[in-house]
């Protein structure tokens, strides 16, 4: 049974921490860039902002399951193969990051807009504001917002088991469907439970530790 689980569950933390990383690397500047160029804002694009608000809406709106399959393709030209753990990485990535780009809109747009017009004064520039101001100071609901996409890929990398996406979804569907073997679907759930509450804790406490307030 151990032998059984383990490889599934390390192809899961494989699959959320691969997915994790790419995600915020293109949601991240994407939220930033929503915040900084909307209308009366410190880069205002209004048309640029609509662009890119648009394409964000979209992406955010197609079930996970039917993007999984569209995304096929791009996997084979990334990764060289379209099923699979790695290959899993990439419509993973792409589901996330419009869902970090509208975490990180919020997250910024918490911040009290007098600290901005007090770094605008100073002459600070539109990079100097987004380093100094907007990150460090919306840092706590950004970790809050990196916990609850984790916790979603989590999910995600489950339902990828469905279509050849592997990990634990994948062990809980071949054992627990095809074999009727409920003692290893209970278990991948309960690794997966274990999970989330893991990374909801850990996200929980650098939440209230970076919080100044």
């Amino acid at each position: 049974m151990a032998d059984l689980i383990l490889t599934p569950t390390l192809e899961t933390i494989y699959m959320v921490i691969a997915a994790t990383i790419f995600s915020l690397t293109i949601g991240f500047p994407l939220g930033i860039l929503l915040v900084v160029t909307e209308k009366g804002s410190i880069w205002e694009k209004p048309f640029f902002n609509k662009v890119l608000s648009g394409i964000i809406n979209v992406l955010r709106s197609i079930p996970f399951i039917i993007l999984m399959i569209l995304v096929f393709p791009l996997a084979k030209i990334i990764v060289g193969k379209s099923i699979g753990t790695t290959a899993t990485i990439v419509p993973l990535s792409i589901a996330a990051a419009p869902f970090v780009a509208r975490i990180m809109e919020s997250s910024i747009r918490e911040i009290d807009k007098g600290v901005i017009e007090s770094s605008l004064a100073m002459g600070a520039s539109v990079w100097q504001i987004i380093r100094r101001v907007l990150i460090p100071e919306s840092l706590p609901s950004i970790i809050s917002g990196i916990t609850l996409t984790i916790i979603n890929l989590i999910g995600y990398s489950a339902m990828a088991g469905a279509i050849g996406g592997g990990g634990l979804g994948n062990l809980a569907i071949r054992f627990g469907l095809y074999k009727f073997d409920t003692k290893v679907m209970l278990v991948s759930l309960a690794i997966i439970i274990i999970l989330v509450q893991g990374v909801q804790f850990i996200g929980t406490r650098l939440t209230i530790i970076l919080d100044k307030r």
